[in-house]
């Protein structure tokens, strides 16, 4: 079995577990951290959605021109892997605004398949594009890089 699928089959029972009900400990939180989180299951959405909107026909947020330079567009000036920070930003805020520590659990395993599946697809990338090295140390894979 190739790795992009099983890593694809291992998102789907992860996304299909997620929505099983289980809770191990039982915890409530104040309105406006419960309001808090919300917002940023909101703001993973909109993370995911610029992503998606930024992507090109091959699948990444790289857009070469004629010959061999790139530009970075959109959210992917910031961040490399922009859907896989949404998707982990909704599903953490989810997990704790529904007190689910299984919730929790998987989001930390999903972020160890969206670690090592970003790696496969990012060892892709340097074998297409000479200047995604360069890309890859001047931005974060999840989140941005802090400026020194």
């Amino acid at each position: 079995m190739k790795k992009d699928v099983l890593f694809l089959v291992i998102q789907f029972i992860l996304f299909s577990c997620y929505f099983i009900d289980i809770h191990i400990i039982s915890y409530s939180l104040p309105y406006w951290i419960n309001t808090s989180l919300l917002v940023l299951v909101g703001i993973g959405f909109i993370v995911i959605f610029l992503g998606i909107l930024n992507l090109s026909d091959d699948l990444s947020g790289v857009h070469p021109k004629k010959g061999n330079s790139m530009t970075f567009n959109g959210i992917y000036k910031y961040v490399r892997h922009p859907i896989y920070a949404g998707i982990l930003i909704s599903m953490m805020a989810y997990a704790f605004f529904t007190a689910s520590i299984f919730k929790f659990l998987l989001t930390l395993i999903m972020g160890v398949v969206f670690y090592y599946k970003s790696s496969n697809e990012e060892n892709w990338m340097l074998e297409k594009y000479e200047q995604y090295r360069i890309y890859k140390q001047r931005t974060g894979r999840f989140l941005p890089k802090l400026k020194k």
